[in-house]
């Protein structure tokens, strides 16, 4: 790597994160890939209880193999930022689709910049509509709920701080990751960037483990989620405007007709948007409360973020 002296120096320590299931025909080619981008990391596989020859094709590339049993993107990630020790981490999937010529670039980035996060943006399609189509939805949903700007909310492929990956507070189990990452980086306001790179397609006979429709499910519902527990005055307050909405349709016809007749003709009515006026008040007041605890969250991951400053 052409980095300058006092920063390869500063920051020698280099990891390069694998996690792999059933990846037997590409494994080895990305061990080889990043050993020879990154000629001064550590690369480590961790298997996720692959069935074929992921592990034997792996040491043989020469990578360190780890193992977790427990099935899921998310519960590897957890267990490699929890057992890894480096300056900089750099994951990978190990599907042989992503280009390691810019992991250099990224690195040196993330270095002499100082940030927390660089995220390579592919610059060409998936080949598969679902993923492509999926993945610009939750792009630009994701960038609308938390006022961001990412290009590319799924990608795996990434460059972090120590400061990040001992202050990520994961508890994703699938490919929730990703955008459970681009979260923690928003709700922190880290320093982040993105940087272009050539992507291409699974080599034939290859198979992904992403099932469009169902972990497309996972990771909207994983987003709903993110959004209650980091942004909850506005969740609950969306709740509370569309039942204080249905209150005053119900009930301002019923309040003109009082005020007419002196009678309440439709009590029924009148009751139901009682009740939706008074949930409408709770949902808000819920969200106010939550709110302060969310806050306060967010200032002990703060806390705990600047207990790992050093880069």
């Amino acid at each position: 790597m052409n980095f300058d002296k006092d920063i390869s120096d500063t920051f020698p320590d280099i990891a390069v994160l694998i996690p792999c299931l059933n990846e037997e025909l590409t494994v080895a080619d990305v061990v080889k890939d990043f050993q020879a981008a990154l000629p001064d990391s550590n690369v480590y596989v961790y298997d996720n209880a692959s069935t074929d020859s992921t592990i034997q094709r792996a040491l043989e590339a020469g990578a360190i193999v780890r193992h977790e049993l427990n099935r899921g993107k998310g519960t590897v990630v957890r267990r490699m930022f929890s057992e890894i020790q480096a300056d900089v981490y750099v994951i990978v999937d190990g599907d042989n689709t992503y280009d390691s010529s810019t992991a250099p670039l990224m690195v040196k980035q993330l270095i002499q910049e100082e940030l927390d996060m660089v995220v390579a943006i592919r610059s060409d399609s998936t080949n598969r509509f679902g993923h492509d189509f999926g993945n610009r939805s939750f792009t630009r949903l994701y960038n609308w709920l938390f006022k961001s700007k990412s290009q590319d909310l799924l990608s795996g492929y990434r460059a972090f701080s120590r400061r990040y990956v001992k202050s990520f507070p994961s508890i994703s189990n699938g490919f929730e990751i990703e955008t459970e990452m681009s979260v923690h980086a928003s709700q922190l306001q880290l320093s982040t960037t993105e940087i272009k790179t050539n992507y291409r397609s699974r080599p034939e006979g290859s198979r992904s483990k992403l099932n469009t429709y169902i972990d497309g499910w996972k990771i909207l519902r994983s987003m709903i989620t993110l959004v209650k527990n980091n942004r909850p005055l506005f969740f609950f307050s969306s709740f509370s405007l569309i039942l204080g909405s249905v209150s005053l349709i119900l009930g301002i016809p019923i309040i003109f007709d009082f005020a007419r007749t002196g009678l309440v003709e439709r009590l029924p009515t009148a009751l139901l948007a009682t009740g939706l006026a008074v949930a409408s008040l709770l949902f808000v007041a819920l969200g106010l409360i939550l709110d302060m605890v969310a806050k306060t969250k967010i200032e002990l991951k703060r806390l705990f973020y600047l207990q790992n400053s050093q880069f």
